[in-house]
């Protein structure tokens, strides 16, 4: 009996301590997994619970194998188009082209997408003189061939029947371009029946404008005053000028027939005066010259490349060949320079650049001279010929001068006689 009792009573502590084991295993176990999710909702905040510290807001995440482009967070920049201008006829009738304008806007807003559609509206042509759309004109530019100008004359002629006399009336001068202090005149010739008659004014200081005011008087022929269409001869008006060196010098001359007197008579003429013509003479040979002009630097470049055909007695004795250049304003020497020395050949190579400082302001009035010389004996040096380039020259010179102008910052070579 108390066997029985004992074995029943270690029975159900033993049952009693196994259940408490369970229980304490299965909340052991649920502690565990309740740290673990707790842990792995605090490393994926997506499936964490609703909290103050998470919004509700759920965002989708696709895994991709793509690569992924950057997108640019600043907008373009938006791409600046002209307006077009006032004055031009387009916009001008902007309204009575219709669809002709509707396909020139399309075109422009394709063309440029990225920037705002603009509309253009037509403004009236305002009153002006100047028809070059959009030009500013820029001052102080070089001057061009085109604008060179020229001394005018300001003249009137009459016909003296009763005394058989040819008057001219020398009314003014203008566009005078030379050295301050130069005095100066103008004559006249006039040339009959191989005879010629000459007259000239009166030396006043010369300006870019001269007032005469006197007349020039030649007598004709009887049978001129009767029929002045039937004369053959020439009348030849020149303005001269004369340095303070008493060195004369003409500046330009016009000629016209004496059959042409009848439809000049009692008119005012104002003719232009052509530079003087260069003498012919036979040249004693040629000089290869390059011309450049830089106007931002202001800067005249004259490459003296080479000389032939030289003939003159000069070089019989010894040959050492030089060129010797001279810049000049009008008559004023501003720079003087000179090659190096070639001996023993008929037809030297220099190939020698020499860079002149020339604003281009002083261009029209400027000119370079340059002659070949030949060192005979030491110290002694004879010019075998020479030649000039400027718009106050004539023939190559004058020609090779314009093109210059025309193309600047370009080498320009010509070929000029050389002239004893």
């Amino acid at each position: 009996m108390l066997v029985s009792a004992t074995a029943l009573l270690g029975a159900t502590l033993g049952t009693v301590s196994g259940l408490l084991t369970l229980c304490g295993l299965s909340l052991l176990c649920k502690s565990c997994k309740k740290g673990k999710l707790e842990r792995g909702d605090e490393a994926d905040p997506e499936k964490a619970k609703p909290s103050i510290l998470h919004t509700l807001t759920q965002f989708s995440v696709q895994k991709s194998t793509k690569p992924i482009q950057p997108q640019a967070s600043l907008k373009f920049p938006e791409i600046y188009c002209p307006k077009p201008c006032v004055t031009s006829q387009e916009v001008i009738n902007y309204k009575e082209h219709g669809a002709a304008n509707d396909t020139s806007a399309a075109a422009l807003d394709t063309c440029n997408q990225a920037t705002d559609r603009e509309d253009v509206f037509s403004l009236p042509r305002q009153a002006s003189t100047d028809e070059t759309p959009c030009t500013s004109e820029q001052t102080g530019a070089m001057t061009k061939s085109s604008s060179i100008l020229y001394p005018k004359l300001h003249f009137s002629i009459s016909l003296h029947k009763e005394n058989e006399e040819l008057h001219i009336s020398i009314v003014e001068a203008e566009n005078i371009s030379v050295e301050a202090g130069c005095e100066g005149y103008i004559s006249g010739c006039v040339s009959v029946s191989e005879e010629q008659r000459h007259a000239q004014t009166a030396i006043h200081k010369l300006a870019a404008h001269v007032q005469w005011g006197e007349e020039l008087v030649f007598a004709l022929p009887v049978e001129g005053t009767e029929d002045t269409d039937s004369l053959d001869g020439e009348v030849a008006l020149s303005l001269h000028c004369c340095d303070r060196f008493s060195h004369n010098s003409t500046l330009g001359t016009m000629r016209f027939k004496l059959a042409d007197i009848s439809m000049m008579l009692d008119a005012d003429c104002w003719v232009d005066l052509q530079p003087p013509k260069q003498e012919v003479a036979s040249s004693s040979g040629e000089l290869l010259l390059s011309l450049s002009y830089l106007p931002a630097a202001n800067r005249l470049g004259v490459v003296v490349m080479k000389a032939r055909g030289l003939q003159s007695d000069k070089l019989k004795d010894n040959i050492d060949l030089s060129v010797k250049l001279t810049l000049k304003h009008l008559n004023a020497k501003l720079k003087k320079k000179q090659t190096r020395r070639v001996k023993h050949k008929m037809n030297p190579v220099w190939n020698e650049m020499m860079m002149l400082e020339l604003p281009s302001e002083l261009l029209a009035k400027s000119s370079v001279e340059l002659e070949v010389l030949n060192l005979a004996s030491p110290g002694t040096l004879l010019p075998l010929g020479r030649c000039v380039l400027g718009l106050r020259t004539s023939g190559t010179g004058l020609q090779h001068w314009k093109q210059m102008l025309d193309n600047p910052r370009k080498q320009i070579a010509m070929w000029h006689p050389l002239y004893t």
